[in-house]
């Protein structure tokens, strides 16, 4: 059994099998030009056992919030993103991360956490030379969950699974969407490939550009749903659930 809150965007509350995970930690409400529309300020049950880092774009890997965990809470990010989080954090903090590269695995807790591909920009930002390919994680414990972060399609999801659930992104937090990012209909072709029994979908719907409120409105409301209804077109055997940002959800393995 894993029971998960989807905090907005792509933070995720996991607990399975006793151990207690949080995806891309993103706890203010408030990032450069980007405001939290939707949903309550994170309120975390306790303090996770790791906290699991896709990749170091802002919205992902945000210092900020990292500061507000314990200073113990380990911290799993793509293989050559140490460097960085001790520039970020401070030294010691480099102490705590395991760097993973895809097919390199760690034990948390009672679960397993393996790093898996993703199709996505590896900088930092244009005014970082910080560099670190994006991953996913498969959390294996009671259930296979894969976390995928930030990605467009690649061949080797059919790799991954079959998965008991999938988290997975369907938008952005603007009104384009550029590569490396999945669409609704992406979304649904990736849950596919991966053969996952139920999928929630993340990164929509949270966040969005100050002064862009009535721009593109649809990027921002429409993407949870429109990827349900791709999904039971695609992949029928992908059972959706739709979340809104605090919200909670109990899954069986299947």
């Amino acid at each position: 059994m894993v029971q998960l809150t989807w905090h907005g965007h792509s933070m995720v509350w996991i607990e399975d099998s006793g151990t207690r995970l949080l995806t891309d930690p993103l706890l203010r409400d408030r990032l450069a030009h980007l405001r939290r529309r939707r949903g309550p300020t994170p309120q975390l049950r306790g303090a996770p056992d790791a906290v699991l880092v896709s990749h170091l774009h802002a919205d992902h890997l945000d210092f900020a919030s990292l500061r507000r965990l314990p200073e113990h809470t380990a911290l799993v990010v793509p293989a050559g993103a140490a460097r960085l989080v001790r520039q970020g954090l401070g030294a010691a903090a480099g102490g705590r991360c395991t760097e993973l590269a895809p097919g390199d695995g760690t034990t948390i807790g009672n679960v397993t956490v393996t790093a898996v591909p993703a199709a996505h920009h590896a900088g930092r930002g244009p005014w970082s030379r910080h560099q670190a390919p994006a991953v996913g994680y498969l959390v294996h414990g009671a259930a296979r969950t894969w976390f995928a972060g930030d990605t467009g399609l690649f061949d080797g999801m059919a790799t991954l699974g079959p998965v008991d659930l999938a988290l997975v992104p369907v938008g952005g937090w603007g009104p384009t969407l550029g590569p490396g990012h999945l669409d609704p209909a992406d979304a649904a072709e990736a849950v596919r490939r991966a053969a996952a029994a139920r999928a929630v979908p993340i990164h929509f719907g949270t966040f969005w550009p100050v002064g862009c409120d009535r721009i593109r409105p649809d990027r921002f409301f429409r993407p949870g749903d429109d990827f349900a209804r791709h999904a039971e077109a695609v992949s029928p055997g992908t059972r959706v659930s739709v979340l809104r940002p605090g919200e909670s959800l109990t899954v069986r393995r299947l």
